[in-house]
């Protein structure tokens, strides 16, 4: 239900049927002065003037204002549509104007303005049928007055204009009573007069219409001393000799053009970008004089075309004018976009232009089509653009008409400059893929081999080009295997060769060569590294080191190769490259990258390895420094500042720096390759991901064992064999930690020794062997005493006392954990203070002393969540909901658990929330154990 205010007439507000009561005169006015202003700011003292006009002003004029628009407001409080605030400048009634008559008669005048004839008449129609009397009646001041006045001569310069209108149509005979009416009221008003005079002659009444000329001749003089105006002397001379080109006849019909190529006969998916595509139509149709233009862009092959004829085919009924189409070349095997003046021609052609009188001047004939195309409703189609500037000249000067631009670029400039809306294409889902397969060689085929179905369409990653050529090969042999033509392109090396249909609209390479030649040397380089580029996407930063070029270049690159769909920004400063366009990139970096790709590589590692070492200096500034080496030449590592920031990097790079570090393997680059496996385990430990953990490690034993570096293989092999331990995967933790103790005892590495005593006792705690557990950690602690490692001997000391308290030691357990946490906050060691008031959390709870429990266990998750330990958090989540339970404080304990169950869900670990989903309030529970 909503409000709607009328000027055209008495003043009004009314709220569906309801009428709200303003008020007295004074109130009256001052709504109808801020209607008529709506959406701006009039100063106090306007207001004063408008409202009072020559009535004397109260004593104190602003106070008056203040007290007016108060009882203004609280008359409009049953609406949320409408509202008066306070501005600087003065008081503004902010509302959507078509709620107002007096808004809406303008806005259709304006826009009949831009139409034809029928359309225009429509508008005029709908004006005039908005007044319901005097504007304001009933109000008496100078400025509402003025404006009235204008407001009146307004109207009586529509239904001018739409008589003559009515009269071009035909309609003399229904006008001439109005008319007669109207040339009563209006006297003197020649235009009104000559109108009169047409109706006259064309309704057959010739001598009526030569009598009433004699009678305004003679009162002209009379009253004004004048002669009627040139044209109304033409018009009597006319039909003084009945010119017959007074007579209404049928003009020469302006030729419709339907240029739209056929719909597309296989068509699936693309919903969403239809009802886009629609849903931009119908917004730009409300809006007033906006041009409306949508530009489609998208990796070559991807089917823009398809979705503009598709949409365009199902709107015909919307542009009752024609539809024009023009492919712009813009991305063609000749390799040159259409020139502006051959499109133009071609256009002004569909329009039944002659060809003589297509002016040589290029603007002169933009300015023609223009003409053309002012007031008409037309679909304009410009196909395969090159950039915006190829597109400007062909866009009409009429909101009426509607422009579908689809290019490989992005074309931002028509975006910003013009109000484009755009839509990016992306490949076709699995589904959608499937669904467009299907349809060209039907879903039997594709049930009776699934496996070598899901190939063929993983080979073609969603290209619907890559799909059409698939199933052009594949229906041109409907008795083959489709097994055959998926064996084809298996191989990646050959996939392009293979996804060749004959032409070179339907070869793969050669569509997106058509891209490709169209870049910048430097990006063409750039192209060509990112697709030796591994991993799933590259940041900014990271493709600045492989290409060896400074950010700012590096971003402008990036960005071009974004505008020619070659990539894709998935995320801020993030982009992807699809499969087959990075065949196509390592296909033509051969020969293109002179040294080679393991120069970029390098560097890529480096920026992997260096930033990754800093952000996890970040992650645990505790930890061992170790000497890295420096950066290659042309590397440029990010600074990260802080554990939030660090632990963004890494979420966004892991599976990067994972890909990187088997390229270093590979390639031999042994030291790189097992340091990188170092800089991510803190994250790893802290996100849960254990199972890349172990791919970490596993490359990193290989590296070092590969290296024969003593050192490097107690590191990796003790980290594979934590690694393994953390996944509760025992039988291989153990093995690989008794290999790193070997080699650790063999190399007198006493660091590497007590490192994987510490190891072994939590794999072996994790069994349940607690006895054995304490030895190994009694070991770890004595050799870090030794080695005088404060930090090291903190974390022992923990996991000593937690083995006393499981073997029932709970005196000594207490105190080895308090020497524990002063030693940890000593050294500022936080995971250390953590795990440990999580011990003694345990302890107290074991002991009896529930609610000492719950404060070591809130104070460990405290510093816990501060880490970002979300492993972690979960276990001692799930310790406060046990020890609340033993307490009675079920609403406590069912918070503790839902926070844990969410982290643990969350976290994959169903196993754990399983097992405390049957041990909460059904037995006595055995907390998960920090270590």
């Amino acid at each position: 239900m909503g409000i709607e205010f009328r000027l055209l007439g008495p003043v009004e507000a009314c709220l569906g049927d309801r009428q709200i009561v303003i008020g007295y005169r004074q109130l009256r006015c001052m709504l109808a002065v801020l209607l008529i202003e709506a959406n701006r700011a009039v100063p106090a003292d306007d207001l004063a003037d408008r409202v009072w006009g020559t009535r004397r002003l109260p004593h104190r004029p602003r106070r008056a204002v203040q007290h007016s628009i108060a009882l203004v407001r609280r008359a409009l409080a049953l609406t949320m549509e409408a509202r008066i605030d306070r501005k600087p400048t003065g008081y503004q009634l902010t509302l959507d104007t078509q709620t107002v008559d007096l808004h809406r008669f303008r806005a259709r005048l304006n826009q009949a303005a831009t139409e034809r004839d029928q359309g225009a008449a429509v508008l005029f129609e709908q004006a005039l049928d908005l007044w319901r009397g005097e504007p304001f009646s009933g109000l008496d001041t100078p400025w509402l007055n003025a404006q009235r006045d204008i407001l009146k001569a307004q109207r009586h310069a529509a239904q001018l204009d739409l008589t003559d209108i009515q009269l071009r149509q035909g309609r003399h005979t229904l006008l001439l009573a109005d008319l007669a009416d109207q040339v009563q009221q209006h006297p003197l008003d020649e235009r009104l007069a000559g109108q009169y005079l047409l109706a006259l002659y064309r309704s057959g009444r010739q001598a009526h219409a030569l009598q009433h000329y004699q009678h305004l001749r003679h009162r002209l003089a009379e009253e004004l001393g004048a002669d009627p105006s040139p044209p109304l002397q033409q018009l009597y001379q006319q039909i003084l000799v009945a010119d017959h080109a007074l007579t209404v006849s049928a003009t020469r019909r302006e030729p419709v053009p339907r240029q739209l190529p056929a719909q597309p006969g296989l068509f699936v998916g693309r919903t969403q970008e239809l009802r886009f595509l629609t849903t931009a139509l119908d917004e730009r149709e409300g809006a007033d004089g906006a041009l409306r233009i949508l530009a489609i862009s998208g990796i070559g092959g991807v089917g823009k075309t398809w979705l503009a004829l598709q949409w365009a085919h199902q709107h015909l009924h919307r542009f009752k004018d024609g539809q024009l189409y023009v492919n712009l070349r813009g991305f063609d095997p000749s390799g040159q976009p259409l020139p502006v003046s051959v499109a133009l021609h071609g256009l002004l052609d569909a329009f039944g232009v002659d060809a003589a009188a297509i002016p040589a001047d290029l603007d002169a004939q933009v300015g023609l089509y223009r003409s053309l195309l002012t007031g008409k409703h037309v679909l304009i189609v410009l196909d395969n653009a090159y950039d915006t500037d190829q597109v400007v000249s062909l866009l009409p000067g009429t909101p009426t008409c509607m422009v579908l631009v689809t290019s490989r670029r992005r074309l931002t400039g028509l975006v910003g400059r013009h109000g484009a809306r755009a839509v990016q294409l992306r490949m076709f889902s699995p589904a959608d893929a499937h669904e467009l397969l299907a349809s060209h060689l039907g879903a039997d085929r594709l049930a009776a081999e699934p496996q070598p179905a899901k190939e063929l369409l993983d080979s073609c990653a969603g290209l619907p080009l890559a799909l059409g050529v698939v199933a052009a090969r594949a229906a041109a042999h409907p008795d083959f295997p489709i097994a055959v033509l998926a064996g084809e392109l298996h191989d990646r090396a050959g996939r392009l060769d293979a996804l060749d249909g004959g032409e070179l609209a339907d070869n793969v390479r050669a569509v997106l060569s058509w891209s490709f030649n169209a870049l910048q040397a430097d990006t063409v380089s750039v192209f060509c590294l990112l697709g030796l580029a591994p991993g799933p996407d590259i940041s900014t930063a990271a493709a600045s080191s492989l290409a060896a070029l400074p950010m700012t270049r590096t971003r402008t690159v990036l960005r071009e190769l974004e505008n020619a769909s070659l990539i894709q920004q998935h995320a801020p400063g993030r982009y992807l490259m699809h499969d087959l366009v990075r065949l196509f990139a390592v296909d033509q970096a051969h020969g293109r990258i002179s040294s080679g790709a393991a120069e970029p590589l390098r560097r890529l590692a480096g920026f992997y390895l260096h930033t990754a070492y800093h952000g996890d200096r970040m992650l645990f500034p505790s930890r061992d420094a170790i000497s890295i080496g420096d950066p290659p030449v042309g590397c440029h590592f990010l600074p990260l500042q802080g554990k939030a920031e660090a632990f963004v990097w890494f979420t966004a790079e892991q599976a990067n720096i994972l890909a990187i570090q088997r390229v270093c393997h590979e390639q031999g680059w042994y030291t790189e390759a097992w340091l990188i496996a170092r800089t991510l385990t803190t994250f790893h430990w802290r996100r849960w991901n254990f199972q890349d953990d172990i791919a970490a490690w596993t490359t990193g034993a290989a590296a070092a064992d590969a290296l024969s570096d003593p050192v490097a293989q107690v590191w990796t092999h003790r980290a594979l064999g934590h690694a393994y331990s953390r996944a509760r995967q025992p039988v291989e933790a153990l093995q690989y930690l008794r290999r790193a103790l070997r080699m650790a005892v063999a190399a007198h590495d006493l660091d590497g020794q007590a490192g994987t005593h510490q190891g072994l006792a939590w794999a072996l705690a994790a069994q349940g062997n607690y006895r054995h557990a304490l030895h190994h950690a009694t070991r770890a602690l004595r050799l870090y005493e030794t080695l005088d490692i404060p930090m090291w001997t903190a974390r022992a000391l923990n996991s000593v006392g937690l083995y006393q308290a499981q073997a029932g030691d709970y005196t000594r357990a207490r105190e080895s954990c308090k020497a524990a946490l002063a030693l940890a906050r000593q050294c500022r060691y936080q995971d250390g203070e953590a795990n440990t008031l999580d011990s003694l959390g345990y302890i107290a709870h074991r002991t009896g002393r529930n609610s000492e429990a719950v404060d070591y266990h809130k104070r460990a998750l405290r510093v816990f969540r501060d880490l970002g330990h979300a492993y972690q958090e979960a276990n001692t989540l799930a310790n406060i909901a046990q020890t609340y339970a033993e307490l009675g404080d079920e609403g406590q304990a069912r918070a503790a658990l839902r926070q844990a169950l969410e982290l643990y869900e969350q976290q994959g670990r169903l196993t754990d929330a399983n097992r405390i989903r049957r041990q909460f309030g059904m037995s006595e529970p055995r907390p998960v154990l920090s270590q």
